[in-house]
């Protein structure tokens, strides 16, 4: 229940998943504990892109300047309070390693000035972009849908990434959206990066 002066909670609504084109599927429906009254469609992640620059060594993986998070979609005409965010994690260059990433959406918590989720419900499940031989990039987009009349969020993003052998996690870090890199596919305009998004 909404009491008076309260912002509504945003609730899940149905995702799209992406593959560098858009088809449906179901989710469940659910209200959030968060400030920001948005609807939210977390859509899947893109494919997976591979560079063609080396893969590093272990001991400077966690370091690599192929190691890095961005905002690649910020409501952009075609794709109005839609935010993409794209991460990119440098192969490993293990025989038999998998990489994977998830996604989280947050916002700046316009009181205490610090980044929350926006959703327990909008961090993505690890997906699987490919072999650790060579550097992957992939994204996922979030559609959101202000409130008429409440002021505009600040947004950022999260990528978790992992390296796997196996079940086995061989190595994991995270890294929040930052600007000045370039997305393989996916960004609207061609060529945009951003560290935040604001929507509203």
């Amino acid at each position: 229940m909404v009491k008076a002066g309260e912002r509504r909670a945003p609730h899940l609504r149905a995702p799209q998943r992406y593959l560098q084109g858009m088809a449906l599927r179901s989710s469940l429906f659910a209200f959030l504990p968060a400030l920001l009254a948005l609807v939210l469609a977390a859509s899947a992640p893109a494919p997976a892109g591979a560079s063609s620059t080396p893969a590093p060594s272990r001991s400077t993986l966690l370091k690599s300047r192929q190691l890095w998070a961005t905002i690649d979609v910020c409501s952009p005409t075609d794709q109005p309070d839609t935010v993409g965010i794209r991460g990119s994690m440098p192969g490993a260059g293990q025989a038999g390693e998998t990489m994977y990433m998830s996604f989280r959406l947050q916002y700046l918590e316009p009181v205490g000035k610090h980044w929350v989720d926006l959703t327990a419900n909008s961090t993505s499940d690890f997906v699987a972009v490919g072999s650790a031989k060579a550097a992957r990039q992939a994204g996922q987009s979030f559609t959101l849908v202000p409130v008429p009349g409440k002021p505009a969020f600040d947004l950022r993003g999260v990528v978790s990434f992992q390296w796997r052998k196996g079940a086995k996690i061989e190595d994991s870090i995270s890294r929040p959206t930052t600007a000045g890199h370039r997305s393989l596919a996916g960004a609207d305009p061609a060529g945009f990066s951003a560290a935040t998004c604001s929507i509203g």
